[in-house]
């Protein structure tokens, strides 16, 4: 693909920002495999580390280089490569940017043919599909779980026993939880965190054919009035009221007693190392349990001279013993249902995310979507005093717009 055709990725991709082992010859003739480059987006030295490693073991059995860049921007530092006709061999592909990358065309399809394509769990291959394609790989997943400050929750008198298994359970924590210096819950003030109740009342953004937006649905309507009544009896409280950037921080400080966040959560312990806590599924709505599921894929350019090569380097990342070792690196859920089983068994303390992907859903991500849901996250700032109905109503109205545009209506 020419420079000209990259170019318009450029402009797509800066709506998007606005939203977060064995090697294996494969049978080809390594002599003739061109050095790689890679762009990651890292959580920091260790994970830039592992895939740098990861990346030499294979180039070392293949008698190549790979050079791994951590990006300090990855969205951006992406589309300037696209733009300038020079993208990287093979980068992280995020689930908020893939729907427009694939629908532009700028994406391999290289996934549908890889030979282990039916390993990965089927919620992450939906992530990743595109007109019913499977395009590329996804490398790891996080869930939503409820995770739980165990020494508020002792000191509130709360046992195992009551651990929410529905919003009944979880209002009732919540307000036990509720003291003069600590809220019971807290989490983002966004769709990405609460969007799950939404699902959780049985409702969606789309119709299962993703044909026709259904935002102001009933169900979605009770999903809201949830978040409403927890924040309005003061037991709910985002984390910009509690002098924190995010629910973790809150919870690391000691401001919020439960928090609604992913397995990342982990990275608390460097900067509260007293912090203790448990992760545990999210509790069930009226419409039965449901969580976000978050990835990045392995995306290589479409038409890449260097697919046959890095395909090569994909299949070698994607092994289950070489995302375990991801996992001993950095934290991250193995994609593939095997690997997952075995990190399950690793790390006993994760088991909830892990049970979550079983039916766990993605956050919708449509080509224009991410202006849209960027309004719609800035009108959930102020659910506590808004009208369910009248948010609902708005995003029914600009997602459906959205959808037609990238439909060609």
């Amino acid at each position: 693909m020419n420079k000209k055709g990259w170019l318009a990725i450029a402009t797509a991709v800066a709506v998007i920002g606005g939203l977060g082992a064995c090697a294996s010859s494969s049978g080809t003739d390594t002599s003739k495999y061109k050095p790689l480059t890679v762009l990651i987006g890292s959580s920091g030295d260790a994970e830039t580390k592992a895939v740098q490693d990861a990346a030499n073991t294979w180039a070392k059995a293949n008698k190549t280089k790979v050079t791994v860049t951590a990006a300090s921007d990855l969205t951006q530092q992406l589309g300037q490569g696209f733009s300038g006709g020079t993208p990287p061999d093979l980068f992280y592909m995020s689930w908020d940017q893939f729907q427009t990358y694939a629908s532009k065309k700028y994406l391999e399809p290289y996934a549908g043919s890889q030979p282990n394509k039916d390993a990965f769990y089927p919620t992450l291959k939906d992530a990743f599909s595109y007109n019913g394609k499977f395009y590329c790989e996804p490398k790891d997943f996080s869930t939503l779980g409820l995770i739980i400050n165990t020494d508020k929750w002792a000191a509130a008198g709360l046992t195992n026993a009551d651990i929410p298994k529905d919003w009944a359970g979880l209002e009732s924590a919540a307000k036990k939880l509720t003291t003069g210096d600590t809220v019971g819950l807290s989490f983002g003030a966004e769709y990405a965190r609460m969007g799950v109740f939404m699902n959780q009342a049985g409702g969606s953004l789309l119709s299962k054919d993703g044909k026709k937006v259904t935002a102001d649905s009933a169900a979605n309507v009770a999903g809201l009035d949830e978040i409403k009544k927890l924040a309005t009896e003061g037991v709910l409280k985002f984390p910009s009221a509690l002098d924190s950037g995010w629910a973790g921080e809150a919870l690391g400080k000691g401001k919020a007693a439960m928090v609604i966040e992913g397995p990342w959560i982990s990275g608390l312990k460097g900067d509260y190392p007293d912090l203790k806590y448990k992760a545990v599924e999210l509790p069930a709505g009226p419409g039965g349990t449901s969580t976000f599921t978050f990835s990045n894929c392995w995306g290589i350019p479409a038409q890449s001279p260097t697919a046959a090569e890095t395909q090569s380097l994909v299949k070698s990342l994607t092994a289950d013993a070489q995302q375990l070792k991801f996992s001993a690196a950095f934290g991250v859920i193995p994609s593939t249902t095997s690997a997952a089983k075995t990190y399950e068994t690793t790390y006993p303390d994760n088991a909830a995310f892990v049970k979550g992907n079983d039916y766990a859903v993605s956050p919708v991500a449509f080509a224009g979507a991410a202006t849209v849901i960027t309004d719609f996250n800035s009108q959930l700032e102020g659910i506590a005093t808004g009208d369910p109905k009248a948010i609902l109503a708005s995003l029914q109205k600009n997602l459906q717009a959205a959808l037609d545009a990238a439909n060609g209506k």
